[in-house]
């Protein structure tokens, strides 16, 4: 088991089933994380606002409050990094998921090595390593990579973690076309061969947010066939 001096994030694993918590909490513990655990919704909450952890692992089945009722809870109060653990017959639900803000998810049964990667990759992007403060100011919409704002026309616009990334990424490179797959590796940190539903749920939204009219893009533009690619 690590020790706290080499432990550098906490990790909550929310799920009701105690085997499965349990092959997860030594995962991590391995790897150097530390592990907290709850077996139900009401619990999440309590240790979410007690030990704050850095990132929660949450099974959207829970006796109680279920996932996600945790995640509206978290998105309301704060942006720690969720990813969902799901079931093959739960598609509406991940999707649902994604769009209230969760950062991935792992569909069950599930390999613990993948979802440790995921785990890494999720708070690396958040990490210290991220980009020195840079602007992009693309006409009425202005970004700034130091804030992680985004202003439409003096405005805040609120993102998520990974909508701001996505964003950040897109209009770093204007008019280029990116595939989806694309946008798995170079902006989720994923191998393509992957579900890359993820990125149309977040471009989506994305879209809900920055464009005048989300049916007819102007900024997040699809190339059929291909992928997306920002206009400024």
């Amino acid at each position: 088991m690590a020790t706290l001096e080499n432990v550098t994030e906490t990790v909550l694993v929310v799920d009701d089933d105690a085997t499965t918590r349990d092959v997860i909490v030594r995962y991590l513990e391995r790897e150097g994380f530390r592990a907290l655990e709850a077996e139900d919704g009401g619990r999440a909450r309590a240790v979410i606002e007690s030990s704050e952890p850095n990132l929660v692992i949450l099974d959207l089945m829970l006796p109680g409050v279920d996932g996600l009722s945790i995640i509206r809870w978290m998105r309301a109060s704060g942006s720690v990094p969720v990813i969902m653990l799901t079931a093959l017959g739960e598609e509406s639900d991940r999707i649902v998921g994604l769009e209230l803000g969760a950062d991935d998810y792992v569909t069950k049964p599930f390999s613990p090595r993948e979802l440790i990667a995921r785990v890494r990759t999720v708070l690396r992007r958040l990490g210290p390593e991220a980009p020195p403060p840079e602007r992009i100011d693309a006409g009425d919409l202005e970004l700034d990579a130091g804030s992680r704002e985004v202003r439409k026309r003096g405005a805040e616009i609120s993102l998520t973690a990974k909508e701001f990334d996505l964003l950040w990424f897109l209009a770093s490179h204007p008019r280029h076309v990116f595939s989806r797959e694309q946008l798995m590796s170079r902006v989720w940190g994923y191998d393509s061969g992957l579900d890359t539903g993820t990125v149309t749920v977040h471009v989506r939204r994305l879209r809900e947010k920055i464009e005048d009219d989300p049916a007819a893009p102007r900024r997040l533009e699809t190339v059929w066939g291909i992928g997306y690619r920002f206009r400024p």
